[in-house]
């Protein structure tokens, strides 16, 4: 006879089987949820594949922000440490791994869009681990998941979508072996780095596995830094550069012009007085047997080596957290590699998880030489999009030009609120705005204006008259 616990798991998991297959079949689900943006889980092309049935990951995005979650669960309880670094981390049960307690507790790591908002998807996903009977209420039988969070709102986007419960535990649910989505996806939907400079680039989340004799080691990361991300032959992965930037764009460049190199116009010169001055939340798993200090060491060790990758590392305005698992799986000392060699390695499998975050960067539009719509054309495209409760968009014709100008209370990129701004055309529907960063502007039949079409796009709708 099967006992009460395992007659709840199983009632919970059919209940969790059930959800998802109406998330992912368009099943009616309650209201609530009917009102919010639909979950996409376990998006994207780029996928990492390893060998390693212990550890479970689900992502899950809502496009319509776009934001995003990451969701690692370990099948046995596993040990945890954590490695906080920047100077603006948002986290859960974090204080509780310092602890630096020997009995294995963790169940799930998770990271999140959103902001400190965001940090529901971490609680989220104990209640699920609960709901679904793997946990309960005994003390000896809680739950534990602990997770970190990243800044994806503000001005990267024109709405203020949040990676909620719902979202999390989908993602939670639909949690499968061996595949890790590469780029923007998950909880790097909506990543961005290099800011500090104003590179603006695109990023998202990495991983990277590796495998010496029976030691596994993975590594992942949400690279959202203000830093940049560096190649190992120096120079910057991703960056929208200004005008006179040297090229190719070395990160050692940017350092040594630093601040200089923060501002428009800076064409290159170094800085002799340049301080040494970055979010990005990673995990780093092993299935070697590791005693809490090791574990601790390995945390630290790791998050240390992050400094070749991210440039600079660890600002006041990042939320750098690091955490090291150990499954414990592998508990013959003679297979074991030396604890200073699984740092080192670690360190390195983690430049390649940061190195696979990188996805290929949007490239701007180019206008036409000449009008493409003649004057009742543009007039038919005229209105107010609104996009959120706080960024319209008014687009107007006058002759054979068509402008935009922001009357919400925020800007729309490079669209403001002061002034119109002219759309160049670059074809019946698509329209650019020339600047340093890509800004494409699409007028669809169904009365939306799509604002960077693709991966990363912004949907406003008409108003009606």
């Amino acid at each position: 006879m099967r006992s009460r616990r395992d007659q709840r798991g199983s009632i919970g998991r059919a209940l969790g089987r059930c959800l998802l297959a109406a998330l992912l079949t368009g099943t009616a689900l309650p209201a609530t949820a009917e009102e919010a943006p639909a979950p996409v889980l376990n998006a994207g092309d780029r996928v990492l594949q390893f060998d390693w049935p212990a550890l479970r990951i689900g992502t899950g995005e809502y496009e319509e922000g776009p934001t995003g979650v990451t969701v690692f669960h370990f099948d046995r309880r596993s040990l945890a440490a954590v490695d906080v670094r920047g100077g603006g981390p948002g986290t859960v049960n974090t204080d509780y791994l310092r602890l630096g307690y020997d009995a294995p507790e963790l169940d799930a790591v998770v990271f999140a869009g959103g902001s400190w908002y965001g940090l529901e998807a971490t609680t989220a996903v104990a209640s699920a681990l609960k709901e679904d009977g793997v946990r309960d209420g005994d003390w000896t039988n809680l739950a534990l998941s602990v997770g970190a969070i990243i800044y994806d709102l503000g001005p990267r986007r024109l709405n203020e979508i949040l990676p909620d419960k719902r979202l999390a535990q989908a993602a939670f649910r639909a949690a499968r072996p061996g595949a890790f989505p590469l780029g923007a996806q998950g909880a790097g939907r909506l990543a961005k780095t290099g800011s500090l400079f104003g590179c603006n680039a695109f990023s998202g989340q990495g991983g990277a596995f590796r495998q010496i004799g029976q030691v596994k080691i993975a590594a992942f990361a949400v690279v959202n830094a203000l830093g940049v991300v560096t190649k190992r032959d120096g120079t910057v992965a991703a960056c929208y550069p200004d005008s006179g930037w040297p090229g190719p764009l070395r990160t050692e460049a940017l350092m040594a012009g630093y601040p200089a190199s923060r501002q428009p116009g800076w064409t290159g010169a170094p800085n002799a007085d340049a301080p040494a001055r970055n979010t990005t939340v990673s995990l780093i798993v092993t299935n070697q047997k590791l005693k809490p200090a090791e574990l601790q060491r390995l945390a630290i060790q790791v998050h240390g080596s992050m400094g070749r990758a991210l440039q600079p590392f660890t600002t006041e305005f990042d939320g750098d957290v690091l955490y090291a698992v150990s499954t414990g799986e592998l508990e013959d000392e003679a297979a074991m590699l030396p604890t200073v060699d699984l740092g080192v390695v670690g360190g390195e499998v983690m430049w390649d998880a940061i190195l696979a975050s990188v996805p290929d960067q949007p490239k701007p539009a180019t206008p036409a030489d000449k009008p493409v719509l003649p004057a009742d054309k543009l007039a038919a495209l005229a209105g107010d999009y609104v996009f959120s409760p706080f960024v319209t968009v008014k687009v107007t014709a006058e002759g054979d030009r068509l402008l935009a100008q922001a009357t919400g209370e925020r800007a729309a990129y490079a669209i403001g609120r002061e002034k119109p701004t002219e759309l160049k055309p670059v074809s019946a529907t698509d329209f650019m705005v020339p600047g340093r960063y890509p800004l494409t502007l699409r007028f669809e039949g169904s009365g939306r204006l799509v604002v960077n079409p693709g991966h990363w796009q912004q949907i406003g709708t008409r108003r009606s008259s």
